[in-house]
């Protein structure tokens, strides 16, 4: 970090996450990946919707398909790239 600039913080709350068709799966581990996978992304690669200042959005659509896997590890990260892609600008607000 430069002299000139300012450490940046980026505040993503989410009040519920739904998840229809994967029943199977336990819920803390597959948030426990979704919260780690999607901190790593915003720390490498920021919001992008954030940059000119605070930005609220109350939903995203359009969002890409989530993989059907048995693995809470692998769908907690699919989730957290689909959310990140959203707030990257790849969504759509709803």
């Amino acid at each position: 970090m430069g002299l000139n600039e300012v450490p940046r913080t980026v505040r993503v709350d989410i009040g519920e996450l739904v998840l229809d068709g994967f029943d199977r799966l336990d819920p803390d581990r597959v948030s426990a990946a979704f919260q780690a996978e999607l901190a790593r992304l915003v720390r490498e690669r920021g919001v992008p919707l954030a940059t000119d200042g605070g930005r609220a959005l109350d939903g995203l659509a359009g969002l890409p398909p989530l993989p059907a896997t048995a693995s809470p590890h692998r769908l907690g990260e699919a989730l957290a790239r689909a959310v990140h892609a959203g707030l990257s600008g790849r969504g759509e607000p709803r």
